[in-house]
């Protein structure tokens, strides 16, 4: 009888034993992917990104004559880096534009750009910004590819003009603006390092640091979850969303300027978009 219960336990101590070492890999394996939800997807693609489709149809768009004006941006169009030149100029947005006396971002330049220079209708831009399934939006595309120009250079923004530093100034306070039904601010899920949403991380944004530079310098970027390139507009839009606030106005100076906080803390981190997300 002693003999068979210490076969017994001999087994059940085997048992025990692989249960336990599969249950901490699994754990493992969970904590290893759970703050980077698409590094397998990334892993699948290697180097490649759906988002250079979107960089293609940009190059196109950006070189290409259209409009009533018949002319190509390539041609008219200063992003800040002088007429026609998209290197590096990602980098140094939002920052202020004497010809629209205004500080703009990316989207709301070219914008100008679109309809100033070519003669296109705003209103029918902006009603097809943001691109879904066959109905592609140009201003994503055109941002993909003059963000994608940038790639390897550092962040750095002019904040010379006092437009400039008040921009910052009210980016920063907007960062903390409690409001919405659920007293939400920017700063509540990304005012400190270590806090998570089911199994997405929540950078830091508060502040000056890597976690700051990562996440902005990836953005834009391809969104896995919904087939599309998405902007930093439509990521801070969706912020807004998700903290129950009032829809943000596209181009809006609560866009701009958070925008501009944003990539100040991001200073000195190289781009690196389009990026990948889930």
């Amino acid at each position: 009888m002693r003999a068979k219960t210490k076969q017994h336990m001999f087994w059940l101590a085997i048992v025990v034993g692989a249960a336990s070492s599969f249950t901490a890999s699994l754990v493992w394996a969970q904590s290893a992917t759970s703050s980077d939800p698409v590094s397998q997807y990334r892993a699948m693609f290697g180097d490649d990104n759906p988002a250079d489709l979107w960089v293609m149809r940009g190059k196109d768009l950006w070189q290409k004559p259209r409009g009533p004006k018949n002319v190509a941006l390539a041609k008219t169009c200063d992003l800040g880096m002088g007429t026609g030149v998209i290197k590096g100029a990602y980098a140094h947005m939002p920052r202020y534009f004497a010809d629209t006396n205004k500080v703009q971002d990316l989207e709301t330049r070219l914008l100008t750009c679109m309809v100033r220079d070519q003669g296109l209708d705003k209103a029918a831009i902006l009603k097809n910004r943001f691109g879904d399934g066959d109905r592609k939006s140009d201003l994503e595309a055109l941002s993909a590819y003059v963000v994608g120009a940038s790639k390897g250079v550092p962040i750095s923004l002019p904040m010379s003009h006092p437009q400039e530093k008040r921009a910052y100034a009210m980016g920063k306070a907007l960062f903390y603006y409690r409001a919405g039904t659920h007293d939400f601010s920017c700063a509540s899920c990304h005012g400190q390092s270590g806090k998570r949403i089911r199994l997405q991380q929540l950078p830091d944004l508060a502040t000056a640091n890597p976690e700051a530079q990562k996440t902005y310098t990836t953005w834009p970027a391809y969104r896995v979850s919904q087939g599309e390139v998405r902007t930093m507009e439509w990521r801070l839009g969706s912020c807004f969303r998700q903290m129950r606030f009032p829809k943000l106005k596209y181009g809006s100076e609560v866009a701009i300027d958070l925008t501009m906080f944003l990539a100040k803390n991001a200073e000195g981190g190289k781009m690196a978009a389009p990026g990948l997300k889930r």
